[in-house]
């Protein structure tokens, strides 16, 4: 089976994609033709976007050993601007410095013709879950996935669900030995209703003796106001942004935390200053100041708290892996017909 490979954290990195080489070397022990298109850094939240007006440049990455001599994985490799010669036969991934949706474009009609058709994009392992609506539908991961199913292709969201950021080798391994066997059967069984699967896989230990779910998807929702911090205006407004390593690393921090009572990320409440004059339209006066991406993690892991079985929040919480067949659309509401007449 030719398999396309993207996600949204990147090439393989401790900090930011552990996960990523672990299933592509799965993969590729199980006897599969892998290709592997990436973004050249970090891309999380980003859902289904594609850079308008950006010239897209790859570079080229060759990872090095999966595992070092402690059991560990490296997480290691080179990269660099021209592609190895044609006579090479060295493993080489392709970074792209764009967003997994083009990503998955780009792999799918201006790369590896030579090795066959591809059987099944799968965009992932994602580090950390991809559950419930307020995560699904701003993921980079099901955004990759929802490409490649608007462009007629098999398509397979992957996340891996982690408790902790103590990544065990052996249980990143279990996980990408079950997600491979998992790949295998839903391609060799594929639903012609189902247009991609979103696949959450609990890094526990043993999750190959656990359950594999069918799951809906939990339509929660933010509820404690903004996901946007204001911060203190400096001085000098000339200081650079916050590396996305760091900002990545305090995301992954806070998702840490699901299913604590407490959870960090909580935003300031911003300060309206309007004044009001009967029978007109007030003047607004803004504050200047300064946001920080700062989502409220507690309110997802409540909404999973408070559910009914059956839900993928819910699933994963047990251990189980949860398996959510999608449509690559936004679905209309039925029951609205005829023409709006104003009054």
């Amino acid at each position: 089976m030719h398999i396309l490979i993207t996600n949204d954290d990147g090439p393989p990195s401790d900090q930011s994609s552990p996960y990523v080489h672990s299933l592509v070397s799965t993969l590729q022990s199980a006897g599969h033709t892998v290709s592997v298109v990436l973004p050249h850094t970090q891309r999380s939240w980003i859902g289904k976007a594609h850079l308008v007006g950006k010239s897209l440049q790859p570079t080229y990455f060759r990872p090095g050993a999966l595992r070092l001599p402690n059991g560990r994985f490296a997480n290691s490799g080179t990269t660099s601007t021209r592609p190895l010669p044609a006579s090479s036969s060295a493993e080489e991934w392709i970074l792209v410095d764009s967003t997994p949706a083009s990503c998955v474009q780009i792999g799918l009609y201006h790369y590896f013709s030579a090795r066959g058709p591809v059987d099944v994009v799968v965009s992932g392992p994602n580090y950390g879950r991809n559950t419930t609506a307020v995560f699904s539908l701003s993921s980079g991961t099901v955004g990759g996935a929802m490409e490649a199913a608007v462009c007629g292709a098999k398509a397979i969201a992957l996340s891996y669900a982690f408790f902790d950021r103590n990544h065990d080798p052996d249980i990143i391994a279990g996980a990408s030995a079950l997600a491979a066997r998992l790949i295998q059967h839903l391609v060799d069984h594929w639903d012609a209703r189902t247009q991609l699967y979103s696949v959450n896989v609990p890094l526990v230990e043993d999750v190959g003796r656990n359950k594999i779910l069918y799951t809906d998807v939990l339509q929660n929702r933010w509820k404690s106001g903004s996901c946007f911090q204001v911060l203190d205006v400096p001085d000098e407004e000339d200081g650079e942004d916050e590396a996305p390593g760091e900002a990545e690393a305090q995301i992954r921090k806070a998702e840490e935390q699901m299913g604590k009572k407490e959870a960090p990320g909580a935003g300031a409440d911003s300060e309206r200053d309007a004044s009001s004059t009967t029978g007109q339209q007030p003047h607004v006066r803004y504050t200047h100041t300064h946001f920080k991406w700062a989502p409220h993690f507690k309110d997802v892991y409540e909404s999973v708290e408070q559910s009914e079985p059956g839900n993928d929040g819910w699933a994963v919480a047990q251990g189980y892996t949860s398996v959510t067949p999608l449509r690559a659309n936004f679905m209309h509401t039925g029951g609205f017909e005829g023409e709006i007449k104003l009054e």
